[in-house]
C-alpha cells in the first residue's frame, strides 16, 4: 500500500474565515490524504515550520482577506531557505485574476478560486505528486 500524500492546510494572516479551508481539508482526507490543519491566523513563518515538522509534501494556503500577495510568497521563500523547496505550495480563496501571475512567479504552483470543485484540487495534487 502506498504512503498517503501529506498535506498542510493553512490560513495565513488575520483572515478569520475558514469554511473553505475546512471543506478542502475534509475533501483531501476523504481522498485518502493525511491532512494537518493549522487553524486560523498563522504567520508565514509558523506555516513553514509546521510544514517542515510535519514532513508534508504539499502546503495548501487559503486567503479571503486580500493579503495573499503579502502572505503566500514568504511561505515559498521560507521553505526554500530551509531546503524544503520540494514541498508543493498551492493557493486558494478570493484571489483576483491579475494577482495570479505574480503569485505563480513567486512559486505558488497553482491557484484555486471560489467555487472550484474539490475534485479538481485532489486531481491536481495527485497528478503533481505522481499518484
Amino acid at each position: 500500500m502506498e504512503k498517503p500524500i501529506r498535506v498542510l492546510v493553512a490560513k495565513p494572516g488575520l483572515d478569520g474565515h475558514d469554511r473553505g479551508a475546512k471543506v478542502i481539508a475534509q475533501a483531501l482526507r476523504d481522498a485518502g490524504m493525511e491532512v494537518i490543519y493549522t487553524g486560523l491566523r498563522q504567520t508565514p513563518e509558523q506555516i513553514v515550520q509546521a510544514a517542515i515538522q510535519e514532513d508534508v509534501e504539499v502546503v495548501a494556503l487559503s486567503s479571503l482577506s486580500g493579503a495573499h500577495l503579502h502572505l503566500f510568497p514568504p511561505v515559498v521563500k521560507g521553505l526554500r531557505e530551509n531546503n524544503a523547496q520540494d514541498i508543493l505550495v498551492l493557493g486558494g480563496g478570493v484571489i483576483p485574476d491579475e494577482d495570479i501571475p505574480p503569485l505563480k512567479e513567486a512559486g505558488i504552483v497553482e491557484i484555486f478560486g471560489p467555487g472550484t470543485d474539490t475534485k479538481n484540487v485532489i486531481a491536481y495534487i495527485k497528478k503533481a505528486k505522481g499518484v
